[in-house]
């Protein structure tokens, strides 16, 4: 069986760390790439950077952060935020991360997908999806959540799988920073939709919401923000916790 994977996620603001609750009142907890230097260290299996403006206030993700976080991280990571086109995906993979995660351009044009999966490879397009259930339905929003799309949650995601995603990163609105367990319900039915790995995000609090979205939830990942940041779990601590409840870890 894979090991399941421990993803610590920074959200990144005019270069900063930052961190909200359902996408809102943001506070800024520090430097990226010390913060992802420091995950590494502590066993992280990859990191995740999103620039969580960048498609809002139509700009680019910031290259030289990503060649500077390339050289102080050996873990894999993945950068997102302002992907719009190929020429992005080239700049970034050149400056050092490993996958790319694309949101609100893919969208707006699937068809993007397809071109990053053909240009790149599957292995790395990671599509991430932002949903919020309301009234039984999962919609999609776009830019860093604050637009609401025609898109529904697993329909969307079964179509960037076939278009050549080699991940989905699933974030559920409605848990993002509250810490009350992930959408446990919603990542299973995707998970067991899907043959590509899910990354479950939005609502961890303790270690048993990790067992939880590994065996109720079935998910490949579990990534998580404000909860390493702010020291309320050690990565160590909670791959150890995970391995004794019999969930293949890298230790």
């Amino acid at each position: 069986m894979l090991a399941k994977r421990i993803i610590p996620c920074l959200d990144i603001k005019d270069g900063q760390t930052v961190k909200g609750v359902n996408f809102l009142d943001i506070k800024n907890v520090g430097d990226p790439v010390e913060l992802g230097a420091l995950y590494a260290q502590q066993g992280a299996d990859e990191l995740v950077f999103l620039d969580i403006t960048a498609s809002h206030e139509k700009r680019k993700t910031l290259v030289e952060l990503v060649q500077r976080i390339a050289r102080h991280i050996n873990i894999p990571f993945t950068v997102g935020g302002g992907v719009s086109e190929l020429a992005d995906a080239d700049a970034l993979l050149a400056a050092g991360c490993d996958k790319l995660s694309i949101n609100s351009a893919v969208v707006r044009n699937p068809k993007l997908i397809d071109q990053m999966a053909n240009g790149f490879g599957s292995q790395f397009v990671v599509v991430a999806i932002d949903a919020k259930l309301d009234c039984g339905k999962w919609t999609v929003f776009v830019n860093g959540g604050r637009i609401a799309t025609d898109k529904e949650l697993f329909t969307w995601a079964k179509e960037a799988e076939s278009r050549g995603a080699g991940e989905i990163l699933f974030t559920s609105m409605n848990h993002d920073g509250v810490k009350t367990g992930f959408a446990c319900e919603a990542i299973a039915q995707l998970s067991e939709s899907l043959s590509i790995p899910v990354i479950a995000s939005g609502g961890a609090g303790s270690m048993e919401h990790f067992k939880d979205v590994f065996t109720y939830g079935k998910a490949d990942a579990g990534l998580a923000a404000s909860i390493f940041h702010f020291k309320e779990i050690a990565i160590p601590d909670l791959k150890k916790y995970l391995a004794d409840q019999g969930i293949t870890m890298r230790i």
